[in-house]
């Protein structure tokens, strides 16, 4: 179970950084006038709403599950965003990136092991 709720918080995190990312793209001319706009438009603000949702989440993933085992299963989301990077903004992805994205995996599988 607890480990169905660290993957929908990746999730929603993921989905988050997406949404920022899409919504910053359409800003033109960024300045500190209109990165305060900005968080009114509905990719920025659906992000910040998931963000929150995500926060709720790992509140509760915390009060139920050991710290030193699900922080680092967190780093999962960044393995996900690179897969993101590369279906929804047809990024190139390096294969040095490629070692690095292994890397978090076997971690995260040795965390959830031990």
């Amino acid at each position: 179970m607890i480990y169905l709720m660290v993957l929908a918080n990746i999730l929603l995190l993921v989905t988050g950084q997406l949404c920022w990312k899409i919504g910053m793209a359409r800003i033109e001319n960024l300045n500190i006038g209109t990165l305060i706009q900005s968080l009114f438009t509905p990719y920025i603000f659906g992000g910040l709403v998931l963000y929150g949702f995500a926060t709720l989440l790992w509140l509760w993933i915390l009060a139920k599950a050991e710290f030193s085992m699900v922080y680092p299963l967190q780093s999962l989301a960044y393995a996900l965003g690179v897969v993101v990077a590369i279906f929804v903004f047809k990024e190139d992805v390096s294969a040095l990136r490629w070692i690095g994205v292994a890397t978090i995996i076997m971690g995260a599988v040795l965390v959830a092991k031990g």
